[in-house]
């Protein structure tokens, strides 16, 4: 059966740029047609580009990722994951910027799995924690601007003088409402 190399991207919201992660996978040899792409929150993995690569994901794929961050933000669902693919689906995983965290190397090895299994735990502690503090500090700084009088959301328009003459029409039916 022959082996395919898959690719994921995340970024968190659509103005940010995706090129440096693409480009990692691209010199690494992941087939365009393989790389998957998410623009949304990595808080969960309930992401559609990430679900539609996980089921074409079979034993003896690769699956590769430029930081274990890129694939989520959650402690508990990023090991469950990672549990899932190596385990279950039985697929390599490797992250690019962490080589220790490249399942072909351990290649049954219990210490290799022990060493891999214990830095997913602390990135992936990490990613989540980072997570906590960017809404902690988004928190923090609309506070901030609230108290010096930043004003949020859609500014408020006046009512015109002759609303409540064009809403007595419209109620009685002479006028539309786009009238």
């Amino acid at each position: 059966m022959k082996t395919e190399m898959y690719g994921y991207v995340r970024v968190s919201s659509k103005d940010q740029c995706e090129a440096r992660q693409v480009l990692a996978l691209r010199e690494f040899k992941v087939p365009e047609r393989n790389i998957y792409m998410d623009k949304m929150s990595g808080k969960d993995f309930n992401r559609p580009q990430y679900r539609r690569m996980v089921r074409k994901l079979k034993a003896g794929d690769v699956l590769v990722v430029k930081s274990i961050d890129r694939s989520g933000r959650n402690y508990e669902e990023i090991l469950e994951q990672w549990r899932m693919l190596t385990k279950k689906k039985e697929v390599d995983v490797v992250v690019l910027d962490m080589p220790l965290l490249d399942t072909r190397m351990s290649g049954g090895n219990l210490t290799g799995v022990f060493v891999a299994d214990l830095v997913l735990q602390i990135l992936s502690y990490v990613a989540q924690t980072e997570r906590e503090n960017i809404r902690q500090r988004q928190m923090e700084g609309i506070a901030a601007a609230k108290q010096r009088g930043v004003k949020f959301g859609r500014p408020k328009k006046q009512v015109p003088e002759e609303f409540a003459r064009l809403r007595e029409k419209w109620m009685q039916k002479e006028v539309s409402s786009r009238e």
